[in-house]
C-alpha cells in the first residue's frame, strides 16, 4: 500500500550510547525520506558521540569506539539534517518516547532549534499496541483459544487470577522447547527463568530509586564473581548521588539516608535503604 502524503515523511531510527537524554549521544541515525510522489531516499550516518561507547551498547549495535573514530560529530551534520528534515513529518518505533526527544536534544546541543511541534509525529509502536490489545483478555484468547467473557465474569479478582494461571500454562505449552523449533522462542518451565525473562528493569526498589549496576574496579573494569558473571551492587538512580554505590554514600554522607527517610519517598524505597544500612552495619 502506498502512503498518502501531503508532506515528506521521515521514517527514522537512532542508535545511542544509552537512554539518558542529557548524558547520552547519538552514534547512528538512519532514515528513509518518503516523498508524496512515492520517491524514497535512504540515508545512514554513523556519528562520533564524543564519548566512550559502553561495551553492552557496542555488543548490541555492532558499533564500537573504533567504528566512530574519524566520523563526524552530530553538530557537524546537524545543519544538513535540519535542512533535510525541514517541512517533513516523522515516523518511528517508540519514537515519541525516545528517538524524537533525543534528536531534539542533539539539535539543541548543536545550536539548532528544530521545532518538532510543527510536525506530525507517528509512533508505529503506539499504533501496534492500540490495534493489538495487550491486556489479559487478549492474552487469554491468544494462548487459550477462548473468549474470556465466555469463561469468566468481568472485573473479578478471582476470575482474573484463574485466567492468568491458564495463560501462563498456555505460554509454557506454546513455547515448549520440545515443540517450538525457534530456540529464541523457548521458555523453560522454571520459575527463576520465567522471573528473569519477564524482568523489565534492574530496580532494587519498586520505584527504581535504587538499581543494580555492575561493580567496577579503580581502572573501570567490571569485577567478576566466582561464577564468572559480573558482580552487581546497589547504586542510587536519582539525585546528587546518582550512579554512586548506596553502601558508600551511606558511609560518607549519612545525612542523605536521614533525608530520604523523612522525605516523600515510598515506604519500599526506605525499607530497601534501611536493609542495606543494616547489612553494612552503618
Amino acid at each position: 500500500m502506498k502512503l498518502k502524503l501531503k508532506r515528506p515523511l521521515v521514517v527514522f531510527d537512532l542508535e545511542t550510547t544509552g537512554l539518558d537524554l542529557v548524558k547520552d549521544r547519538i552514534i547512528q541515525i538512519s532514515y528513509i525520506k518518503v516523498f508524496p510522489d512515492g520517491q524514497e531516499k535512504r540515508v545512514d550516518f554513523v556519528v562520533n558521540p564524543g564519548k566512550h561507547i559502553p561495551k553492552d551498547v557496542a555488543e548490541l549495535t555492532g558499533i564500537s569506539d573504533d567504528d566512530v573514530a574519524g566520523k563526524p560529530m552530530f553538530k557537524e551534520i546537524a545543519a544538513r539534517l535540519c535542512e533535510e528534515f525541514r517541512g517533513c513529518d516523522f515516523a518511528g518505533f517508540n519514537s515519541n518516547h525516545f528517538d524524537i526527544p533525543m534528536l531534539a536534544e542533539e539539535f539543541l546541543r548543536a545550536g539548532i532549534d528544530f521545532d518538532f511541534s510543527k510536525c506530525s509525529l507517528v509512533d508505529v509502536q503506539t499504533i501496534f499496541h492500540k490495534m493489538e490489545r495487550r491486556n489479559l483478555a487478549a492474552a487469554y484468547k491468544f494462548y487459550c483459544g477462548r473468549e474470556m467473557e465466555v469463561d469468566f465474569e468481568a472485573h473479578r479478582a478471582d476470575q482474573d487470577t484463574e485466567a492468568t494461571y491458564r495463560v501462563l500454562m498456555g505460554e509454557l505449552d506454546k513455547y515448549d522447547p520440545a515443540t517450538e523449533p525457534d530456540p529464541e522462542r523457548h521458555l523453560q518451565n522454571d520459575v527463576e527463568f520465567l522471573a528473569e525473562f519477564s524482568r523489565q528493569n534492574n530496580n532494587v526498589d519498586f520505584a527504581g530509586r535504587v538499581v543494580w549496576a555492575e561493580l567496577k574496579d579503580v581502572n573501570g573494569n567490571v569485577v567478576l564473581g566466582a561464577d564468572g558473571k559480573p558482580r552487581l551492587v546497589e547504586v542510587f538512580n536519582f539525585g546528587k548521588h546518582k550512579g554512586e554505590q548506596v553502601a558508600q554514600v551511606l558511609r560518607y554522607d549519612p545525612g542523605y539516608y536521614s533525608w530520604i527517610l523523612s522525605g516523600d519517598f515510598t515506604y519500599n524505597t526506605k525499607q530497601v535503604l534501611t536493609r542495606i544500612k543494616l547489612r553494612e552495619g552503618k
